[in-house]
Parts: C-alpha cells; structure tokens; sequence
C-alpha cells in the first residue's frame, strides 16, 4: 500500500511540477509568456480592488506572480510527493489563487464555446482541490501513534 500511496502522490503533483518546471523555462526578463497572460488578469483585479480600498494602494506586477506560482507549485509538488501537508497546504493555497483568476467563465453567457472550455478547466481544478483537502483530511485524521497491542498472557496450568 504504501508504494501505491508514493506512485499517487508522484503522478499527481508531477501536474504542478511540470507545469513550475515549464513556467521556470520560459521565464526569461519579461517573465515568459505566463506574464503577459496573467499581465492582463491582474490588471482586472487591481481595478475591482481599487474600488474597494482606492486608487493607488496595490500593485501587482505580473512577473513577480508568475514567480510566486512558480515557487508555489515546484515547491509544493515536491514536498507533496514526500508526503508533507505543508506541501498540500501550498498546492491548495496555488489553487485558490489562480484558479477563480485565470478560469474566468462567469465573464461569458453560457452559450459561448469560451464558457464550456472555462468551466471545464475551472471545474478540473476545482477537483484537483478536492483531491488536496481529501489528502489533508485523511493524513490528519490518521494518528501518529498507534496504540500498543497487549500480549495476552499464557496461560499455564
């Protein structure tokens, strides 16, 4: 069982990891091309936010969020496949973050193709969060110590 359990974790963190490892390479000074993705996103959620606190108060520069995710998921994948709830922690925190951000169907009316194509993506890590929360859930509910057996004692006659 426990091989099973490392082979599981391997091949779903090597999702975040590849996906870290691919970001990392084509990173170069503009950030890649997941900046220029994110650059027009974040823009988007720093003019909702403005509203909120005012003009002026936050910036979000788009290559220092494309490295965060980077470190998030790379970081993550790997103490995930180590077993580590910290790890999951991370790859859960990289989810909601960019999840809701960059799968944005709800900007579209449901007849568009672009809806169903977000959904679907949207949905599929919204899964993976699941899948997270269950690995949480259960490494938590599992104690660290299991409790000793008693020898029963023979009986001599």
């Amino acid at each position: 069982m426990g091989f099973f359990s490392f082979l599981g974790r391997v091949l779903f963190a090597s999702i975040f990891i590849l996906a870290a490892w691919q970001m990392f390479n084509e990173f170069g000074e503009d950030g890649g091309p997941a900046a220029k993705v994110w650059a027009n996103k974040l823009t988007l959620v720093k003019k909702s936010i403005d509203g909120i606190i005012g003009k002026n108060n936050l910036h979000i520069d788009a290559r220092t969020f494309v490295a965060a995710c980077i470190s998030l998921q790379g970081l993550g994948g790997l103490l995930f496949v180590l077993g580590s709830t910290f790890g999951a922690f991370l790859l859960i925190f990289y989810l909601i973050l960019t999840t809701p951000l960059l799968y944005n169907f709800y900007n579209y009316n449901v007849g568009e193709p672009q809806f169903f194509r977000l959904l679907h993506e949207f949905l599929q890590c919204a899964a993976l969060l699941g899948a997270l929360l269950y690995f949480v859930g259960m490494k938590n509910s599992i104690s660290r110590k299991q409790p000793k057996r008693k020898n029963p004692k023979s009986k001599i006659a």
